[in-house]
């Protein structure tokens, strides 16, 4: 783990360097408050901080303020440093926003137990941290898949519809349908039927651009967003995507399972606000049509009306 040592006072900062290394910390060293504040705001910042109260540019409790300002993650753990050992100095440090406190001279085995401990802390929110995206993740992804879940690419919708508003720039909206989806569950198995999905869902994912956004709506069923697609160009790109998935079968289990998709789009002008539900409405409507035609296809729908 990165530790930062600021400490203007060179043989202090020495030994305190050699004796951390030692113990199997990275250590960055600074040799006032200004260096010591900089590193701390980097991206990869020490995590663990021994910073000294009184240094050159900025003292050790300037740094710890302006530490506390920051975005709090990652959280740095700051020890402070100091000859000063009275209670009150001790609560003026806590308070500006240090986590420790050691008086100067630093006995080195105190300073290692109270490293491991911020080191516990520093760990345990990183923990914290990791649960938190996790359940994050979980709420707006498909956990099949790992595609946007039904509600995630709604918004995404409304928010893609009105920024096209905006720019008066056109947007393909495309709901996706694998053929026979039963059929694949009913002949192959629930297991085979979960992997066709989840090949479907990444074939889809690499043939589309950076800037597309896609999610599973339901069953079977894929909602995709192509921004700047007017229909000639929403022809190309939702062609491409359905020869992706009819081009090859999906192999599961040393089979070889043929695999296809219905497409039904809407494309909106940009020239007028457009209810994106009633836009899904018309892409479903063209969906479907694509089926009564005859599946592995693309329809398009009427467009909108303003």
């Amino acid at each position: 783990m990165k530790v930062l040592i600021a400490e203007d006072d060179r043989v202090t900062l020495r030994l305190m360097e050699n004796r951390l290394q030692r113990w199997g910390y990275e250590v960055i060293t600074a040799t006032n408050g200004m260096e010591a504040w900089e590193r701390l705001q980097e991206d990869d910042c020490p995590r663990l901080a021994l910073v000294d109260w009184m240094m050159p540019e900025l003292d050790g409790l300037e740094v710890c303020k302006r530490v506390r300002k920051l975005v709090p993650e990652p959280y740095r753990y700051i020890i402070m440093l100091t000859a000063k050992g009275g209670q009150e100095d001790i609560v003026e440090g806590l308070e500006a926003g240090a986590d420790d406190y050691l008086t100067k001279p630093v006995e080195m085995q105190e300073l290692k137990v109270r490293l491991r401990a911020g080191e516990r802390i520093v760990d345990l929110q990183t923990q914290l941290l990791k649960a938190r995206d996790a359940l994050r993740h979980q709420a707006s992804h498909d956990a099949l898949t790992g595609l946007w879940n039904r509600s995630t690419i709604l918004d995404a919708v409304d928010r893609e519809f009105s920024r096209a508003v905006r720019e008066r720039s056109p947007v393909a909206l495309v709901m996706a349908d694998i053929d026979h989806f039963k059929m694949v569950n009913d002949t192959y198995g629930h297991p085979a039927g979960d992997a066709v999905l989840r090949v479907v869902a990444s074939r889809l994912r690499e043939g589309m651009r950076r800037y597309d956004v896609m999610g599973r709506y339901g069953g079977e069923e894929f909602l995709l967003l192509l921004p700047g697609c007017n229909r000639e160009n929403a022809e190309v790109q939702t062609e491409r995507l359905r020869r992706l998935i009819s081009d090859v079968p999906v192999e599961y289990e040393g089979l070889m399972i043929p695999v296809a998709l219905s497409l039904g789009v809407s494309v909106n002008a940009g020239t007028a606000q457009v209810d994106p539900d009633a836009s899904i409405k018309l892409a479903d409507a063209a969906l479907y049509r694509a089926k009564a035609k005859g599946r592995n296809r693309v329809e398009f729908a009427d467009p909108p009306s303003s």
